[in-house]
């Protein structure tokens, strides 16, 4: 199958067309069509593409937008093709809902050099004897961060500064702490029945006529980390990385190279992007419990349904 990487301009079918990391948003009025391209980032730097990428991912947050429905209303109103939906135009609330269960990531690195992030509130800041990396937390903490534009880091941000800044009200920001901590405990629910211990995610949050939806995805791989659990207690114990299942195969190449997200981007090999795909089919394979087919619509057929839809 063709990849299908996004449109060249900024209009289809006389829709306006916004690009973001890896989705093109296309405005039809009162909706609009999300449609999950091939495209790959890491380190909020794009990276080129990976072809049925988006179609696993797309397939994948639809799924657990189904199993989440009953928890809090979603954004969906129709499927248009494998990889495209029409959704709800919602004024999306400018804040990255980060949840941890874990210390890891960029929290254990805040934790372990001394330095406050915003929401984690753990002891023995600066002990390094305190809580040790991939240790798991008392109960799942929510770290939010600024949405910044595409290429931009986003910021940690305290929920006394997100209220002071305008981003949120007080009582929005509850619901949405509410909604967010409520999400994860049906996601790691789920996640364990599969083996799987869902160590951190991020997700985003709108309103329509002041309804709180769950917008853009849930418990993928490009906004999740998933560890196996078979594996977690062992590695621990002799100090190693839990096994993972996510694209941190493909930060972690990147991180080996010299790159973080600064300066320019290596030339990725092509094993990297065929081992970093296959890990995107086995996630979703993991996850829902169903086989992962590919639909085999290239991109020209992808924007025929595209345009059917809009017509």
């Amino acid at each position: 199958m063709s990849g299908f990487e996004g449109f060249p301009g900024d209009t289809f079918a006389g829709r306006r067309v916004y690009h973001g990391k890896v989705r093109e948003v296309i405005d039809n009025g009162d909706q609009l069509l999300l449609v999950t391209t091939d495209r790959i980032s890491a380190f909020d730097r794009p990276l080129g593409s990976l072809a049925g990428k988006g179609e696993i991912l797309n397939q994948m947050a639809l799924w657990w937008f189904r199993q989440t429905s009953d928890l809090i209303a979603n954004h969906i109103v129709a499927e248009v093709s494998p990889r495209a939906v029409a959704v709800k135009k919602a004024k999306v609330v400018p804040v990255e809902v980060v949840v941890r269960a874990y210390l890891t990531g960029s929290a254990w690195k805040s934790y372990s050099a001394g330095q406050t992030l915003p929401g984690l509130e753990v002891p023995g800041f600066g002990d390094s004897k305190a809580l040790h990396i991939h240790q798991k937390l008392p109960q799942p903490m929510i770290t939010p961060t600024t949405k910044e534009a595409v290429g931009e880091h986003d910021l940690p941000i305290s929920r006394a500064d997100l209220v002071s800044s305008g981003r949120v009200t007080a009582q929005l920001w509850a619901q949405i702490e509410q909604a967010a901590l409520a999400l994860f405990h049906r996601g790691t629910e789920v996640l364990a029945q599969r083996g799987l211990i869902l160590v951190d995610t991020k997700y985003e949050f709108g309103l329509v006529d002041d309804e709180l939806l769950i917008v853009d995805e849930m418990h993928t791989p490009d906004c999740s980390r998933f560890w196996f659990a078979e594996d977690y207690s062992l590695a621990i114990s002799a100090g190693s990385e839990p096994r993972k299942l996510d694209k941190e195969y493909l930060r972690q190449w990147l991180a080996g190279q010299g790159f973080t997200g600064n300066g320019e981007v290596p030339i990725i090999p092509a094993e990297v992007f065929a081992q970093t795909l296959a890990r995107y089919s086995q996630a979703y394979e993991l996850i829902t419990g169903q086989k992962w087919v590919t639909s085999g619509l290239d991109s020209q057929a992808e924007t025929a349904r595209l345009l059917s839809y809009l017509s």
